[in-house]
Parts: C-alpha cells; sequence; structure tokens
C-alpha cells in the first residue's frame, strides 16, 4: 500500500494533528540556533518534562490504526489484528526518540529511509504479511508528515541556512572537481539500473536446503523469508575499567554503517549467505558485488574488478571501465561470502587478492564471511577488518522466523502448535539456534502436518543427516579439503567425544584430549582412518560437520546440547553401560541422556533401564520414566503398565498440595501434563498450579490450553501467575482469551500495568503500587470500571475522584496510607467496600448503602458498631486482622440486616460473650469461621446457622467436640490445613444431616 494510495483511507486531516502531539511546541519567542536538534529532543514522550505519556502514545496508535481500518474500501489487514498493528505502530513510532540523528539528517534522509530505520529500531511485531504491509505503509504515510512537521519549525530554517553557508565552499569545490572530468556517463546509469534489477531478480529468493517434502517450495521470497540476525563482538577493555573486554551487540543489517571492512563469522546454517543476500537488495547508495568464493576459487586467478561480473556468470556486460570507475569513486558493496568454502591452502591466495584490492580502492565497504574456525582470530585485523560473528538467535527472533515460515508456506494452521512445541520441549529449543535449523523442523513440522517425528530421537537423526552430509553435498561442498565422511562415520566419531564430554560433567574439552579419543577411535572406523589421521579428521569435523565447534583456541564443544545428550547417549547403550546410566539417574544434568538412552536402547534394554528408575521412589524419577515411554518404539506391556500406574498416582494431580509436590520433580513435568478435557474442576485448577509454580516459557503452552476454562477458580490462577512470564507475550496468549465474568486482573508492577493499557479495559481492575488517579483513569474505561482494588498506594489520597467512576459497584483499599477519610464514596452505589489492613479512616458510618464489608484494622469504640454503618442493607460482614481487638462482638445485633458473618484467623481467640452475640442475632444463617478462635467452655448453640464454612488447621480433631454447636446446618464447607486430611470421609461424619464439601489444599 504505497502512502498515497493509503491517504485515501487515512486522510492529512486525520493523521497530522495526531502526529503534530508526537513532537514537542514551539513556544512564543523560540529562540533560533544554528546546530541541529537530536530527534530526541523534539518528541514529547521523551525527557523530564515529556506531555505525551506511553499511554497517550498508544491511543493515538489506536485512532490512526482504527481510521484507516474503518476507511472506504475492504479493510487492508485482518480485524483480528487491530489490536496488535496499533500496538507495533506505538513501538514503531516510540522508536522516534531512540534515532541516533537530528532533524536535518532526518529531512536529508527521506520519508522512506526514516521509515526504515524506525521499523529497524522498533521490535519485530510478528504480525502477517498483510498487517505488516500495512504497517510499514502507514510508518512511511507518518514519515512523510514528520518531515514536513520539521521543515516548518523556525529553527530548521535558520540551521539549514546555516548549513547552505558552511556547505557552499565544499559544493563548489566539488562542482569545479565534477566539471573537470565528465559526469557520470549516461551509459553507466543506465546499466547500473539494469544490473540492479538482475540483483533483485537473482538473490530475491532464500533457498531452503535438505528438505525432502515434496509439496514444499525449495525456496522463498527473500523479502518474505528474511530475519534480522544479529552479530556480537568483544570490543578493548576500557582503560579506566577493570580490563575485562565487552561484548557489543549490533544489528548483523548495520555492520557495514559501523564497520567498513568486516570479517563475519558464523556456523553452518547461521545465515550468512542469507545476510549477503540481503545486504545486496537493500544497499540503495552503493553498487553491490556479491561474490561466491567457492565459484571464483575454480578459476586459476582471482578476479580483477573488471572480471568481477563474468566471474559470477553475470549475463550482462559493463561499459568499458565501468568497475573501475565504481570501485574508484568508493561507491562499492563488496560482498565476499564462504571463505571456508576455499581449500586451506588456497586461503593465504584470498587474503593477498582481497587486500590488494582493499588498498587499491579505498573507501569502499568490504565484507568476508567464515565459519567460526576457518582463519585465526588476527587473520585481516592488522587491516582494519572487524571480526564479527553471528549470534544464536534469541527466542523472539526463532517465534518471528516460525511466523514467517508458515506465512511464505501458506500453513497458518501449524504455526501455533509448533511454537507451543517449541516453548514446551526445551531439547526443541536448544535446536532452534539458527536458520538452517529453524527451518528444518518448521519443515518437518509441516510435512507431518502439524506434528514433530513422533519420537525425538528420529528428529534428531533427520538433523544430523542434513548437517553433517546432505548440504554440503546439496551445494557441491562435499570433498572440499580433500575429506568426505559418510554421516555414519562422523557419528561414530562424534559419540566417543560426546560420552567423554557426559561422563566428565562438562561441555567442553580441550584440543589434547580430543585428538587423543579420535587417535583411538580411528581404527575402529576405517572409512575415516583411510582419509586423514586424528589431526586431519579433527580439523574436518570443527570446519564442516555443524556439530562440533571450537569456541575458543584449543577448546572443543559441542554447537547443540541436545546433539552432545543424544550421542552420548547412543554411545552409552552401544558398550552396554546401562548401570553406569543408572548410576546418574539422580543427576538432571542427564535427564535426556537417559531418554535418549531409552530410545536408542533394544526391547530387553528398554526394561531394564525403565524398571531401574522405577526402583527409586523418587517422583521425578517416576516421571522420568513415563518421559521415556515417549521416546520407545516397542516396551514390554508389563514394563509399560508398571510406569503407567506408578505415574498415574502423580498426574493429573488433584489438590493445590499435590500440584506443588509435582512442581518440585522440574520442568520434566511439563511435558507430561494434560489438557482441560476430561478433568474436574479441582484437577483443572491443581494443572494450572503445577505449570505456575514451575513459570518460565515451557509452562505457557501448559496454561494456553485452559484460557478457554470456564471455572473462576481456573481463570483466577491464570491470572495470578501473569508476573511469572514475560508480560506482553502472556497477555496476548492466555488474558487476552480469558472470560472476563467476575474476574478481577491483576497487576503487580509497572510492566504488567503497560501491557494492561494497550488492552482492552477490563471491567475489573487489582492494581498494586504508587499510580495516580490519572494514571488509573488513563489505563482503564471509566464509564465501564465495576470492580476497583488498589493496594500500597501512597499517591492515592483523595477519594473525591471516585465520583467519576459511575458503574463502580467494588472499592477494595490496602495499605493506602494516606487515605484517610471515606466520606467522598457516601454518595455512590458502591455495594462493598474493603479496607483490610488499612489505618483507621474516617467516615465509615456513613457508607449506609453498602450491602458488604471486609474491615480488616482494630475499631474503636465501646461496641462492634460505633463505627460501622448501620443500616439493615447491610448483609455481609468480613472481620480480620484484629478487627475487633477492642470491641469484640459487642452491638453486632444493631446491624438487623446481617445475613452473613465471616470471622478470620487473624481476629484472636474470641470470648463467650461474642458466641453469646451470635447466637441472638435474628438474622444470622451463614457462618464462616476459623476452628482454632473458637471460645473454650459450654456455648450456645446456633440453631439460625444453615450455612456453614470452617477452617480446619488440624483437621476434623479441632472441631469434633464442637460440632454440634450447628444441629440444622444443610451445607458445609470444609477448608483443611495443609497438614490435615483431606479426604471427605474424615470431615463427613461430623455432620451427618448436611452436604459436606472439603476444598482440598
Amino acid at each position: 500500500m504505497d502512502p498515497a494510495v493509503l491517504g485515501t483511507r487515512l486522510a492529512s486531516s486525520v493523521i497530522a494533528p495526531a502526529l503534530r502531539k508526537l513532537l514537542v511546541q514551539e513556544g512564543p519567542g523560540a529562540g533560533l540556533t544554528d546546530r541541529p536538534v537530536r530527534l530526541s529532543g523534539l518528541v514529547s514522550f521523551r525527557g523530564e518534562k515529556r506531555t505525551l505519556t506511553d499511554t497517550d502514545l498508544a491511543r493515538l496508535a489506536r485512532k490512526l490504526v482504527g481510521a484507516a481500518v474503518d476507511g472506504p474500501g475492504e479493510p487492508p489487514f485482518p480485524y483480528d489484528e487491530t489490536e496488535a498493528v496499533a500496538h507495533a505502530l506505538a513501538r514503531t513510532l516510540g522508536a522516534l526518540g531512540d534515532l541516533a540523528m537530528d532533524d536535518v539528517q532526518a529531512v536529508r534522509l527521506g520519508h522512506r529511509e526514516l521509515a526504515r530505520a524506525l521499523r529497524r529500531a522498533a521490535p519485530d511485531p510478528g504480525l502477517s504479511a498483510d498487517a505488516s504491509y500495512f504497517l510499514d505503509s502507514l510508518t512511511e504515510w507518518a514519515c512523510l508528515h514528520l518531515l514536513h512537521f520539521f521543515t516548518q519549525r523556525s529553527t530548521f530554517v535558520a540551521r539549514t541556512l546555516v548549513e547552505q553557508s558552511r556547505g557552499q565552499a565544499e559544493t563548489l569545490a566539488k562542482l569545479d572537481a565534477l566539471l573537470a572530468r565528465d559526469d557520470r556517463p549516461a551509459q553507466d546509469r543506465t546499466f547500473e539500473e539494469r544490473y540492479r534489477r538482475y540483483l533483485a531478480h537473482r538473490h530475491n529468493r532464500l533457498t531452503i536446503f535438505g528438505l525432502d517434502v515434496r509439496d514444499t517450495a525449495e525456496t522463498w521470497p527473500l523479502d518474505v523469508a528474511y530475519l534480522g540476525l544479529e552479530t556480537t563482538h568483544d570490543e578493548t577493555p576500557d582503560p579506566g575499567g577493570d580490563g575485562t573486554p565487552s561484548t557489543v551487540r549490533l544489528a548483523a543489517e548495520d555492520i557495514l554503517v559501523r564497520h567498513p571492512r568486516v570479517l563475519l563469522r558464523g556456523a553452518a546454517g547461521s545465515g550468512k549467505s542469507t545476510l549477503v543476500q540481503w545486504l545486496a537488495l537493500t544497499a540503495p547508495d552503493r553498487l553491490p558485488y556479491v561474490l561466491p568464493l567457492r565459484t571464483l576459487i575454480r578459476a586459476a586467478r582471482l578476479p580483477a574488478p573488471g572480471d568481477f561480473l563474468a566471474a559470477t556468470d553475470c549475463p550482462h556486460t559493463p561499459p568499458d571501465g565501468w568497475a573501475e570507475r565504481v570501485l574508484t569513486d568508493g561507491r562499492a558493496l563488496v560482498l565476499i561470502d564462504g571463505l571456508d568454502e576455499v581449500p586451506a591452502a588456497d586461503r593465504a591466495r584470498v587474503r593477498d587478492w582481497l587486500l590488494a584490492l582493499v588498498r587499491g580502492y579505498p573507501g569502499n565497504r568490504w565484507l568476508l564471511t567464515a565459519r567460526p574456525t576457518a582463519v585465526r582470530p588476527d587473520w585481516l585485523a592488522a587491516d582494519g577488518f572487524a571480526d564479527l560473528t553471528l549470534a544464536p538467535m534469541d527466542r523472539a527472533r526463532v517465534t518471528s522466523f516460525v511466523r514467517r515460515w508458515h506465512t511464505a508456506a501458506d500453513a497458518p494452521e501449524h504455526e501455533e502448535p509448533l511454537l507451543d512445541a517449541l516453548r514446551t520441549k526445551p531439547d526443541l529449543a536448544r535446536l532452534a539456534t539458527n536458520p538452517l535449523m529453524c527451518g528444518l523442523i518448521c519443515a518437518l513440522h509441516r510435512a507431518r502436518r502439524g506434528y514433530l517425528p513422533p519420537r525425538r530421537k528420529a528428529l534428531y537423526d533427520a538433523a544430523l543427516q542434513l548437517i553433517l552430509t546432505e548440504r554440503d553435498r546439496q551445494r557441491g561442498m562435499s570433498g572440499l579439503d580433500g575429506i568426505d565422511l559418510e554421516t555414519e562415520d562422523q557419528i561414530e566419531l562424534l559419540q566417543r567425544l560426546a560420552y567423554s564430554l557426559v561422563l566428565a560433567g562438562r561441555t567442553e574439552m580441550d584440543e589434547e584430549t580430543a585428538l587423543a579419543l579420535l587417535e583411538r577411535a580411528l581404527p575402529s572406523v576405517p572409512g575415516a582412518a583411510a582419509q586423514g589421521d586424528a589431526p586431519a579428521i579433527l580439523r574436518h569435523l570443527l570446519l564442516r560437520s555443524g556439530v562440533l565447534r571450537s569456541p575458543a583456541p584449543g577448546t572443543v564443544d559441542f554447537a547443540h546440547r541436545t546433539f552432545l545428550d543424544h550421542l552420548a547417549a547412543r554411545y552409552a547403550v552401544e558398550e552396554g553401560h546401562l548401570d553406569v546410566l543408572l548410576g546418574h539417574a539422580a543427576d538432571t544434568q542427564w535427564e535426556d541422556v537417559l531418554r535418549m538412552a531409552v530410545a536408542h536402547a533394544r526391547t530387553r534394554e528398554r526394561g531394564r533401564l525403565l524398571r531401574g528408575l522405577l526402583s527409586s521412589p523418587s517422583v521425578r524419577l517416576t516421571l522420568l520414566a513415563l518421559a521415556c515411554l515417549q521416546d520407545a518404539t516397542s516396551v514390554d506391556q508389563e514394563v509399560v503398565e508398571e510406569v503407567r500406574a506408578r505415574a498415574a498416582a502423580l498426574i493429573p494431580p488433584r489438590t493445590v498440595t499435590e500440584a506443588e509436590q509435582l512442581a518440585q520433580a522440574g520442568p520434566l513435568v511439563l511435558e507430561l501434563l494434560p489438557g482441560p478435557e476430561g478433568l474436574s474442576e479441582e484437577e483443572a485448577h491443581a494443572v494450572t498450579v503445577t505449570a505456575s509454580r514451575l513459570g518460565g516459557e515451557a509452562a505457557l503452552p501448559v496454561l494456553k490450553k485452559f484460557r478457554g476454562h470456564p471455572s473462576l477458580t481456573v481463570r483466577r490462577q491464570l491470572v495470578g501467575t501473569w508476573h511469572r512470564f514475560d508480560p506482553r507475550e502472556y497477555a496476548d496468549e492466555v488474558l487476552a482469551h480469558l472470560d472476563r465474568d467476575r474476574l478481577d486482573l491483576t497487576v503487580r508492577n509497572r510492566e504488567q500495568w503497560d501491557v494492561t493499557r494497550a488492552l482492552p479495559p477490563w471491567p475489573r481492575l487489582d492494581l498494586t503500587g504508587p499510580y495516580s488517579w490519572d494514571e488509573i483513569f488513563a489505563g482503564t474505561d471509566p464509564a465501564r470500571l465495576t470492580s476497583l482494588a488498589l493496594a500500597d498506594n501512597p499517591d492515592v489520597r483523595d477519594l473525591r475522584p471516585v465520583r467519576d467512576l459511575p458503574a463502580l459497584r467494588t472499592l477494595s483499599l490496602t495499605r493506602c496510607h494516606h487515605v484517610t477519610d471515606l466520606t467522598p464514596l457516601a454518595d455512590l452505589a458502591l455495594t462493598h467496600l474493603g479496607v483490610p489492613q488499612q489505618p483507621l479512616t474516617r467516615g465509615l458510618p456513613a457508607l449506609t448503602g453498602l450491602a458488604s464489608l471486609t474491615i480488616g484494622h482494630a475499631l474503636p469504640g465501646g461496641t462492634l458498631t460505633d463505627h460501622l454503618p448501620r443500616s439493615d442493607r447491610l448483609q455481609r460482614l468480613y472481620l480480620t486482622q484484629g478487627a475487633i481487638t477492642e470491641t469484640g462482638l459487642i452491638g453486632i445485633g444493631a446491624l438487623t440486616g446481617l445475613t452473613y458473618l465471616s470471622l478470620s484467623a487473624g481476629l484472636g481467640l474470641l470470648e463467650a460473650e461474642d458466641w453469646h452475640e451470635i447466637a441472638a442475632h435474628p438474622a444470622l444463617t451463614r457462618l464462616y469461621l476459623a476452628a482454632d478462635i473458637l471460645p473454650g467452655g459450654p456455648l450456645p448453640a446456633l440453631p439460625r446457622i444453615t450455612d456453614l464454612g470452617l477452617y480446619l488447621p488440624g483437621g476434623p480433631d479441632t472441631i469434633t467436640a464442637r460440632a454440634a454447636l450447628f444441629p440444622n446446618v444443610r451445607t458445609v464447607d470444609i477448608h483443611p490445613g495443609r497438614q490435615a486430611p483431606q479426604d471427605h470421609a474424615a470431615y463427613a461424619p461430623l455432620f451427618p444431616n448436611a452436604e459436606v464439601t472439603v476444598h482440598r489444599r
């Protein structure tokens, strides 16, 4: 959608006033200056004197997106992405304050390049293709207006005039130089346009190697599939610091902006060649040369500039001397790909050729790619090359890759299940660290219609086949260094290194140890021994295998812990080391080794391993045995039944106590927890408690399964565990899908509050922390807010703003120490007020409209009702935290409408007189009390009580002698303590004529 087209949906009369709010306004007499102004100083949402809050920015973005969606014609993207697009636009516009440029530079850049800079600075929004296209267009349209605003500021005009004066001499000098020679010939310009079209056609496809899926396209459009990566490099320590070098991260697309000469290292499949393609297509101010060394090295000599295009099979012939002119003018971007694909003996020749070009044509940009161990660290350092390394993909980039992959493959139905699998299965997530492995996982998942291979061994075997052999062979790179090992030969050698590391409890070894292990192994692997000695084989494995690497000189480790465990388990089983495996079962570091050992083992060996795990009383090992069944192809049926019988007592958990005990077994549990289908409400709640206690990314897919559950208890658990997860992701995946009926949104910190303000307003809010009334109103819909709970809030003092919440019926104040007067609430339609752990406040007796009241501070006076509203409308009274320390329950009979009374454990021991007050109340029929506050001695019965709730920390013995006090109860809710019996049979005989419900912990 071109900005001009977008303008038909979003007129300037709408967008201009909204965007103007992003910029600080010039006051009267704004001073003129000859210095540019940083963009961070122009925006109104940065700095101490900001006038635009994050909430305002989010509201502005929603307004713009909403106006565009409501415009004429078909909507530009699916309607259900409206909120996500608005959130992404807010973050993109917010990046304006983070750009390291001034207003003059921004105007020179132009609206399209400014929009591109904003998109790079903002997080990847993870939108659909249509929504992403719309966001890009709207960002360009916004930048067009913003640049217009910049140029209209009086200070900008003054600065521009000054800069024009300063630059005039330089311009005249350049003009003289241009007049002294012919300008770039017209034929050069014509050719360059044709050459760029050729580059766009040749490099705008991304090849996916190693996929055996017939209906999966082998290539994808680069602009759809490309994923921005990061690079890292160690920077020289500050002389005034502690001498420790710092690791600097930089967007891969920007490396040639920061460093004109770069040696970029990356493991197999890390995206080096894809980055080269991307840079070739996105260099508007430079002419790219894409030079794959695997092609160039075949010739007797490496090409001179005039031969660059012919050497890479470009079908176009440039004008005479064109390449020389481009390089001499410093307009070239030379992208040399694949140093590791050059035989070691020829790499010095490549370096000499490259350095001759660099020194002969200064002012250009140069990039050389290689695998990590292809050359030593200082190979090009003396000639000004920055040595950078492509970083492994983080979780956000993996998620973005998966989403883009499925968009390109037109397979949206498989996207979310795969993302859930990546979160739930740590071993799978450890594989997905670069585009190659992510692509393999996506393809295998799609090929099996949304399911990964049911057993992990099949997935790992497929991955190893691709990385060790197939990828090089498909690219014609096998045998490059004179060694061409079969997959099985490489595995035979690698598994010995892996087992040695696992046995030692380490993840890396020194090179000497690796060589010694290979020397002992080579005689038993004749296919490898015939091609080289141990040093040659180790060099080959480090350079070409993609599994083994050298993270530091003289050190060897495995690129993926998953492959380390997989190969170590294979060797342990082959050597019959089952006792060694079982001897390490208690060590959580051996969990995946044991699981893969069961997968590699034969049927009889599997039975021995599984029974060995069951021989321990450990809950974790029982669950490990159950998890192992998922990886086994065949197991004796008797063994299967033993494992399942032991695990059935653990999964699903039935109480909160069982859930918490189960969580102690560790993350392994998450793979075994069931979804909500077939579970009782108690079991569903307990499963969500287990996942909540474990927390982390892997727990999110489990909790997502319960987001549609109707139970209020389950929904409250899902809200209450929000703080254990990334606030934005959890809100998108869980909170946004919950039924909000009677459900409070609990907000514990600022990060959650920022996310809350971007969500559709919740009608019930529980907010902890210092927030002013202005912030609260800005983050809610005041007209629809029905329940508000504030805790630990020193910023709220005056309650008069509550009058502007017409729908509010429930208000709770906890430890809001500056609130001292409740009188402003007197005329409101509140039905419940809670003041637990709240200092004594005045005005409470005036609240005669309340139907429900919670008191959590000591009431003064001679009777309970001296400081309570005396009204027959008050039906429910909750007393906690020493509320009746001074008054007892004396005078409770004056509350004639009271039908429910709750007496919590924090009240202290009741007096006999208090009990008599309860017995004498004419309307009280429902009672909740903690049994340990009952007074001693003889007490009158309470025949009017028909509904009874009891908290019994010590179990049935604490109420047995007092059960007769409640002769007419029809329903009894028992809340036992954690250590008390939890079964119904322990309590039902106490109240034989009532329906007894035990709420198990």
